[in-house]
């Protein structure tokens, strides 16, 4: 509150520990409000019980359901204008991944789905079974620089699978013939970026990080901010484009010249945090 900031808004909210986000509400209070979206309609309900738990209560904190790309559609129908900051978490929440239900990861078994939202759209199993070969070695060359994409493109058409578990079988026991050199260690990344340049595709991750990117100096008052959490390099380089592009125009005053990383703590109490890169913007007051 000392800094001016009032307004802000959330993408990707129930992948955000709730200290944070009640952090958040203590900075901009009196007077200010959280507007949080997340795309799952499970976790969602969820999260937000949880922030009630908190005494966070509707008029400090708004929620809707919605990807990163409609947060200008939000904030319209909330009549809000511009924002001080935007946070945006993209990564998948520990709650996804470790529901089997959910098919984001093969340490469980269960449908190989990804979807954020289960309610819409295609699973990845029928995106693996309509896609042709070439289709889907492009696909996981651009979502996950996986450099053994022609070769696990093949196995996957030859074998489409259904279920996590049938998805990294056929992975690892294809590139352990196919690639004898191969040790397991980077077997298991080829597995795990196959899984991720699935769940990208399936969900169109890029498509609504690359819509977010482009409204977000639209979004944010003079002198406001915008961080972004990252997870793998397909995500932190549309970012760092964008802000060194926003940059160049004159839209950002400053913006962050290195990501910022988890330390060494941090990653101790939550591995997951290894992978994460934080990069930073400042809106400018050109134009304004």
């Amino acid at each position: 509150a000392e800094d001016g900031i009032r307004d802000v808004a959330v993408t990707g909210v129930q992948t955000c520990a709730l200290p944070i986000s009640r952090a958040i509400v203590e900075a901009i209070q009196p007077g200010g409000r959280l507007i949080a979206l997340d795309a799952d309609p499970l976790e969602l309900p969820r999260t937000e019980a949880r922030f009630r738990a908190e005494g966070i209560g509707p008029e400090v904190l708004t929620t809707r359901r919605a990807n990163f790309a409609a947060l200008p559609q939000v904030l319209g129908e909330l009549g809000v204008r511009e924002v001080d900051l935007v946070l945006a978490d993209l990564g998948v929440s520990s709650m996804q991944f470790d529901n089997p239900d959910r098919g984001f990861s093969y340490k469980g078994v269960g449908p190989l789905d990804m979807r954020m939202n289960p309610g819409r759209g295609e699973s990845a199993a029928s995106l693996v079974a309509r896609t042709s070969e070439e289709e889907l070695a492009v696909l996981l060359d651009e979502n996950a620089d996986e450099p053994h994409a022609l070769v696990i493109a093949r196995l996957l058409k030859a074998n489409v699978p259904t279920t996590t578990h049938a998805a990294e079988r056929v992975i690892r026991q294809g590139l352990e013939a196919a690639l004898p050199r191969l040790d397991k260690a980077a077997i298991k990344m080829s597995v795990r970026r196959t899984f991720q340049a699935l769940r990208v595709a399936v969900n169109d991750e890029f498509g609504a990080l690359e819509a977010l990117l482009r409204s977000l100096p639209h979004l944010l008052r003079p002198g406001g901010r915008v961080v972004m959490l990252t997870f793998h390099s397909g995500e932190d380089r549309r970012v760092k484009k964008a802000f060194q592009a926003g940059a160049r125009a004159g839209l950002y005053s400053d913006a962050a010249a290195d990501v910022v990383r988890a330390s060494k703590a941090e990653t101790f109490a939550n591995r997951r945090a290894a992978s994460a890169k934080l990069r930073w913007a400042i809106r400018s007051n050109l134009g304004r």
